[in-house]
């Protein structure tokens, strides 16, 4: 195989701001969750926080994921649809710098648009608030895939964020579908809560008759299976996922299959922005699996960089060196080679 994993999703751009809960409430925004809006909506917000400092990192869930993995070593492929502006210019160049294939008509739209932008607004406790203009994401069809790089990998991976518009999805699930013809594992994030509650239909299509890796947090666990309780919801996922990872936060994760559940404990950290957290844990989990490594491994793994991740701001580590450096720092006080 020439690629770890193939990574399919929207292409943004976050702008990081650090707000109290007093600007949540006075504009009206739903904290700890992702929310679609408008043009107009977005150039408001930002408006509105002209005199605070920001940052500009590029994001993407799956983008983030599929850079964690070629940045711990892994090598990897991204389909995206992006505008030929700055934002997309700075999007594209931060994946070619790290070495993530692209496909070729990334910066060739069919149809006239901005770039996508994501506003990430970081509270006091830590929890991470989104506001997210897609832009020419929405435009993402099965034109875009490269489908021999997509036969030529270990996995697929999908963000349920793609369920949210009906081009992006249709792309999800020729993905899928490409992929389950030529047996190459797939692995889905149900990425936000708000996918759960308003695009589960989507989702639903996305999944197919089930996939290998699942990935949720407790939040979207019970949100998908209708209850309070996470021993129903777990039973309820492995049903549509072979391998299941429900991250618990601070409290690690727990690990999923056919057979059983046990819970793999988190690492220590001091939090200061989880923007991100679930991205990097899936692209440790996905690069971990495709070296060969146990579910329980991978799982360490994945709460080991997550950890260390929510220490600093913003969804990616600064430099792909630091990658490589969490990677072995994990080998040496976990005696495991991923």
């Amino acid at each position: 195989m020439i690629y770890d994993v193939y990574g399919v999703g929207n292409a943004l751009v976050d702008m990081e701001y650090r707000v109290d809960e007093g600007f949540l409430r006075q504009h009206g925004i739903d904290k700890g969750h992702m929310t679609l809006v408008d043009e107009p909506r977005m150039d408001a917000l930002i408006d509105a926080l002209r005199e605070l400092e920001h940052e500009r990192i590029s994001g993407g869930s799956a983008a983030n994921t599929i850079y964690a993995v070629q940045a711990f070593g892994g090598r990897a492929f991204y389909s995206c649809r992006l505008a030929d502006d700055a934002t997309g210019q700075h999007f594209l160049s931060d994946l070619r710098e790290a070495g993530v294939m692209t496909n070729a008509n990334a910066l060739l739209p069919a149809v006239p648009g901005k770039s996508g932008r994501c506003l990430v607004l970081v509270t006091p406790d830590a929890e991470r608030t989104m506001n997210t203009f897609l832009g020419i994401s929405t435009a993402l069809t099965p034109v875009d895939l490269d489908t021999g790089a997509l036969r030529a990998s270990r996995y697929l991976y999908l963000e349920g964020y793609l369920s949210s518009g009906a081009s992006a999805l249709d792309a999800a699930v020729a993905a899928r579908e490409e992929a389950e013809s030529a047996r190459i594992k797939t692995a889905v994030s149900l990425s936000d809560v708000s996918m759960v509650r308003f695009f589960r239909e989507g989702l639903t299509r996305i999944l197919g008759n089930g996939v290998e890796q699942l990935f949720c947090n407790e939040e979207e666990a019970l949100e998908w299976a209708g209850t309070d309780r996470l021993d129903i919801a777990a039973r309820e996922l492995r049903d549509i996922g072979r391998e299941v990872c429900i991250t618990l936060g601070k409290h690690g994760c727990m690990v999923v299959d056919a057979h059983s559940t046990h819970t793999v404990p988190g690492y220590p950290a001091q939090p200061v922005d989880t923007n991100g957290a679930g991205d990097i844990f899936a692209g440790s989990v996905l690069f971990a699996r495709a070296r060969g490594k146990e579910p329980a491994v991978a799982a360490a793994f994945g709460n080991f960089a997550a950890a260390g991740l929510v220490t600093q701001y913003g969804a990616r580590f600064r430099h792909t060196a630091t990658y490589r450096a969490k990677r072995d720092e994990f080998n040496r006080a976990a005696r495991e080679v991923v």
